[in-house]
């Protein structure tokens, strides 16, 4: 069963359809991603997943609870960062995990024990007893982070937790989300960074319009886009010979750069590595200067979807 699962989940706000019949299932100790352009639909999905917000149609279970007719036990069970930091900069970053922890019912004892070690384990400890308004933007996003955590939640939602942060902080925020995923605990965030997803996620899905688009792993997505040749001559009147043997392998017509010398096209994944497209060339008689096969990047994968969804939808 998965961890996170949802069917045919709708949602409208007035004449807005913010989500139309999303499915999802995430695995127990997995990231996943969820990725669209604004007005998608991701925090939507969010906050109907962590019972913020009733759906109009279609059911969702966090660890086999509806989150509908279940809603206190599913809240008993999850961790929710979103957007904006919503610890109190007018207390000490240990202030803070301690009135959370009294809110929850830890007990004083408990939550202190348990704000501790939550300083500890992210590395926040030095700072712990100065105020948070006198912290940066990165130790603040990531004490946010661990306040979701005060209950040692199986699932944590992360609603675009890097928003605005420098790299430095950034790599922080995700070390700290491997460490999570490696303890067991299943991740479902939203991002406006690819490369974030790409790096960090399992497993990707992406929406629009409120509708999945696709779904599966960064390679596994990739591979649906394919490769691209990328050549570079050593002489403008190599181009011709070069052409012959891309077209090989080339799944529509090839770009010609006859100021740079450079040929450059579309080709099915998995048709043909880096070393059988130097042989072939070198077979051919043709001197370059530089040869790839590039895999697209996840962003690329997703311009490629939202664009193909849209000419359909236009169609």
């Amino acid at each position: 069963m998965p961890v996170i699962e949802a069917e045919g989940l709708s949602k409208a706000f007035g004449k807005v359809r913010a989500l139309e019949g999303l499915d999802l299932a995430v695995e127990r100790g997995r990231v996943c991603a969820l990725l669209g352009p604004n007005g998608a639909g991701k925090t939507t999905a969010i906050r109907i997943l962590a019972t913020l917000t009733r759906p109009d149609a279609g059911s969702a279970r966090i660890l086999g609870l509806d989150v509908v007719t279940q809603a206190v036990e599913v809240r008993r069970r999850i961790g929710l960062a979103g957007q904006h930091a919503a610890v109190d900069e007018d207390l000490t970053g240990r202030e803070n995990l301690l009135i959370l922890g009294l809110l929850h019912h830890l007990g004083r004892r408990a939550a202190r024990a348990r704000a501790d070690a939550l300083l500890t384990q992210f590395h926040l400890a030095d700072t712990a007893d100065r105020l948070v308004k006198g912290w940066s933007g990165g130790m603040r996003r990531r004490l946010d982070l661990i306040a979701s955590l005060i209950l040692d939640p199986p699932v944590l939602f992360l609603d675009e937790p890097t928003t605005g942060l420098d790299p430095s902080s950034r790599s922080e925020i995700w070390a700290a989300v491997r460490a999570l995923t490696r303890a067991g605990t299943t991740v479902l965030l939203t991002t406006q960074y690819l490369d974030e997803a790409d790096r960090l996620a399992d497993d990707v899905v992406i929406i629009d319009d409120g509708r999945l688009l696709a779904s599966g792993t960064s390679d596994e997505l990739k591979d649906t886009v394919g490769a691209r040749l990328d050549v570079v001559v050593d002489d403008v009147e190599d181009l011709s010979a070069a052409r012959q043997v891309l077209e090989h392998w080339a799944t529509s017509d090839l770009d010609v750069d006859v100021h740079r010398r450079r040929l450059t096209g579309p080709v099915a994944a998995g048709t043909v590595t880096l070393p059988e497209l130097v042989r072939a060339l070198d077979a051919a008689g043709v001197p370059t200067e530089d040869v790839a096969v590039r895999r697209p990047s996840l962003d690329e994968v997703f311009l490629d979807r939202i664009a193909a969804q849209r000419k359909e939808n236009m169609a």
